[in-house]
């Protein structure tokens, strides 16, 4: 499935978030129809037209609310989208939103998030571009979403709290740990609801270094500066050479442990999901050997491999943190030679050049079946590989 990248260099708000997504595929007729499952029609109106912001032709989208003086609350607004007939998917993604509409609005006033309220004109605009949004994402099904850097702007916003300056404080709390710029344009960018749905729904804040674009949508915004009012999606296949994914380091000292237990040690750790376990030699205070036990782990196998480790080694503690592992593109295929079948793995380095190694385990278990020696059976496979995957090409 294709991915999505968002571009917002005069930031976000969510009818912008809509026109967009509208811009690069969805139907304006499915997502008025979708909406109205909402049970809101009389309280809201939806205008989908075609207009130009310095020059760049897009969609616009303006929600026109009723005014009303009523509150709703987070429950309020939940039970609107869970008592809807939405699929899962929707529901999910739209009331997880609007928890991180609140929990940041909770924070930035120091209160419980159930003591947030949205004002009801604002509620109702937040829910038909926050609903609105999910319905897209249903309907376009991305791979992942990716976004750069997020324009915030510049200036003041007028609040029920006073004059602000810009960010307003909610939009930056939800931006916390992401990449943002200011001051390229004279007014608030990034509105709390974008900001919102863009913590929401992005997988990773970075531009991907190879996407092969297949459709562009700029959904508009009505504000002038120097650039374009707008912001751009774009739809396109990945095709990176490098991966990247996120891993736990947990790592502990140990200077009076017998090594061999170490054996034991690290096979269950493999079992229980480690990617990756290595010693590494060092002195301690007062001039003690040790070892350094490392281990990497997705985070979903953490609380496992921290009690294994605890379990069965002697230290009393272990330090953890996340790195982030680039990796080459890689495959593994299995080919037929003269002494039998073995595994090839194959990477492809960023300028497009491939190289290759064979498993070890299949050499080494070819190598004792036929009672040859290691390396023998390592250069007539070498060969053999070699001439299949040059014919292959």
């Amino acid at each position: 499935m294709p991915a999505l990248l968002y571009e917002c260099f005069s930031g976000i708000a969510g009818n912008m978030n809509l026109g967009a997504l509208i811009d690069v595929g969805v139907p304006p007729d499915h997502l008025r129809t979708e909406l109205s499952r909402l049970g809101l029609d009389e309280e809201f109106s939806l205008s989908i037209t075609r207009a130009k912001s310095r020059g760049i032709a897009g969609t616009l989208v303006r929600v026109t609310c009723k005014s009303s003086s009523e509150l709703r609350n987070l429950n309020h607004i939940k039970d609107i989208i869970n008592n809807t007939p939405y699929s899962e998917q929707i529901k999910n993604s739209a009331t997880n939103t609007f928890e991180i509409l609140a929990e940041a609005e909770a924070k930035v006033h120091d209160t419980d998030i159930s003591r947030v309220h949205f004002h009801e004109v604002g509620a109702v605009d937040a829910i038909v571009d926050i609903v609105g949004s999910a319905i897209a994402m249903e309907y376009l099904q991305p791979s992942q979403v990716y976004s750069g850097p997020v324009e915030l702007g510049s200036g003041t916003v007028v609040s029920e709290h006073g004059t602000l300056p810009v960010p307003a404080p909610a939009t930056l709390q939800l931006l916390l740990d992401k990449p943002t710029t200011r001051g390229n344009v004279p007014f608030e960018a990034t509105t709390p609801t974008g900001a919102a749905i863009l913590s929401n729904c992005v997988d990773r804040f970075e531009i991907p270094s190879m996407f092969n674009t297949m459709r562009v949508g700029y959904g508009l915004g009505e504000k002038s500066s120097s650039r374009p009012n707008a912001v751009r999606v774009s739809v396109g296949e990945l095709s990176e050479t490098i991966k990247s994914t996120d891993n736990i380091e947990i790592e502990c000292n140990i200077d009076d442990m017998n090594p061999e237990a170490y054996e034991y040690l690290i096979d269950q750790l493999f079992t229980i999901g480690a990617v990756d376990v290595f010693l590494t030699p060092i002195i301690m205070k007062k001039s003690r050997p040790a070892n350094k036990l490392t281990v990497l782990v997705p985070s979903s196998d953490e609380k496992a491999i921290v009690a294994e480790i605890l379990r069965s080694t002697t230290t009393s503690g272990v330090r953890m943190h996340t790195v982030q592992k680039r990796l080459l593109a890689r495959k593994i295929e299995s080919l037929i030679t003269s002494l039998g079948q073995v595994s090839v793995k194959t990477v492809t380095l960023p300028e497009g050049v491939s190289r290759w190694k064979l498993e070890h385990d299949d050499v080494l278990s070819i190598a004792k079946e036929k009672g040859l020696s290691y390396l023998e059976v390592k250069r007539i496979l070498e060969r053999e590989v070699c001439e299949k995957l040059e014919n292959d090409e």
